[in-house]
């Protein structure tokens, strides 16, 4: 059960921390496709940031509840939540999840769109 709930947690930590939510079923990565611009507008990395820093507090309480569980059904049952949360919080931002993920992949692969990006912070 324990290695099950680490398993869950390191995913649930994954998922905010990379462009995996374009895992989720519908959705493919655009950039790694080469089929979406990486050249941003500041809207776009503001509105980037905003939903990355509400991804963040979603999977640090999310992260919390999965450890604290002692039922597998009630930890995938909370890594649902989280992840519907998620998807929400980018929304909210004003990006759908394509463009979330596209800019996640150029944050993570071109120094350029990492430094702007950091910039606003």
């Amino acid at each position: 059960m324990k290695k099950l709930l680490t398993s869950m947690t390191m995913s649930l930590a994954l998922i905010a921390a990379a462009p995996a939510i374009a895992q989720e079923e519908g959705y493919s990565d655009p950039a790694a496709a080469g089929t979406q611009k990486t050249n941003y507008d500041e809207s776009d990395l503001k509105q980037f940031v905003e939903a990355q820093e509400a991804i963040n507090e979603i999977r640090d309480e999310y992260i919390t509840k999965i450890e604290n569980t002692d039922s597998q059904e009630k930890a995938q049952s909370l890594q649902m939540e989280a992840n519907d949360q998620m998807a929400e919080s980018i929304d909210d931002a004003g990006l759908d999840i394509p463009t979330y993920n596209a800019i996640a992949t150029a944050y993570n692969s071109e120094p350029e769109v990492r430094e702007r990006v950091d910039a606003l912070k």
